[in-house]
């Protein structure tokens, strides 16, 4: 299964009550197939996925496969800080239907980039479902380096990696690994149209649950090599970008859903976000609107 173009790593709507909205879940979804986003990762950082129980994991996951029925992949995020844990999660969205194992680095436990490499080789080797490398050191505290990487990609339950780290360099450095069973992705949502024209297969982005009709569109215009169209609409984009980042993720995205009427707020530590920045949210949420009908309309097209 080759992962690629608009993904969407989908926030977990609650309710006033602070439980599962799952109601706001299927209507997240249908909004994403509507608008042609072209897979969906559950239980993600952004969907919150260390504050979930294991019967709501199960359940978001088992909602997710059962509306997607196949229409696109969906990829899970089953990383944990002990490899043994991974592999247990792993096993657990496999027998929920899950397509792909996103795999973060283990988060603060720092392992060696040979820690790295026995975490992962266990984990593929497992053989419960394919997995997506997934490198964003600025959470976990650990960076997979490329050269690592380079070792790991020949395996053939790995099927592609999503890198968080931002500079061109390191992107130049992935590239040469891409194969037809190796995708390289971009977890950084104000780079990624760079990326992509640089030779990325896409990207797992926050943005595009509010923007999924666009970032469809930028990945169509980004992959298809039309550089000064894909950067035009980059541009416009870009105000949304920054507003996602003036509070950590999924604070700023989980609001802008809110005001969508999708969820109502996060789970602590997570508070909600400043009063400060709601002003901005409004006016994000209008350039939303226009973004995405005029996106619509050139999918449409």
């Amino acid at each position: 299964m080759r992962i690629s173009g608009s993904i969407t790593a989908l926030a977990t709507p609650f309710n006033v009550a602070g439980e599962l909205d799952i109601d706001a879940w299927r209507r997240l979804l249908a909004a994403q197939l509507d608008a042609g986003t072209q897979a969906v990762v559950v239980a993600g950082s952004t969907g919150e996925a260390a504050a979930l129980y294991d019967i709501e994991f199960d359940t978001l996951l088992r909602t997710a496969v059962e509306y997607v029925a196949g229409r696109v992949p969906v990829l899970v995020g089953t990383g944990m800080s002990n490899t043994a844990k991974t592999i247990e999660q792993t096993r657990r969205a496999a027998a929920l239907g899950a397509d792909v194992a996103l795999v973060v680095t283990p988060p603060y436990v720092r392992p060696t980039q040979a820690g790295l490499v026995a975490h992962y080789r266990a984990v593929a080797d497992d053989g419960a479902l394919p997995v997506m490398l997934y490198n964003v050191p600025g959470r976990t505290g650990v960076d997979l380096v490329p050269e690592t990487v380079a070792e790991l990609a020949g395996h053939g339950r790995i099927v592609g990696l999503k890198e968080a780290v931002s500079e061109p360099e390191r992107m130049e450095a992935l590239l040469c690994l891409r194969d037809a069973g190796f995708v390289l992705l971009s977890g950084d949502d104000p780079t990624a149209c760079r990326a992509m024209l640089a030779g990325a297969d896409g990207v797992i982005s926050v943005a595009s649950n509010v923007l999924p009709a666009s970032f469809r569109r930028l990945c169509n215009l980004a992959l298809a090599g039309k550089a000064d169209a894909a950067g035009a609409l980059d541009a416009r984009l870009r105000p949304v970008a920054d507003f996602l980042g003036v509070e950590p993720n999924p604070i700023p995205v989980k609001a802008l859903l809110a005001l969508q009427g999708i969820g109502h707020g996060l789970r602590r530590p997570l508070t909600p976000l400043s009063p400060v920045h709601q002003a901005a949210a409004a006016a994000t949420l209008a350039l939303i609107g226009t973004l995405e009908h005029e996106s619509r309309g050139e999918l449409a097209a």
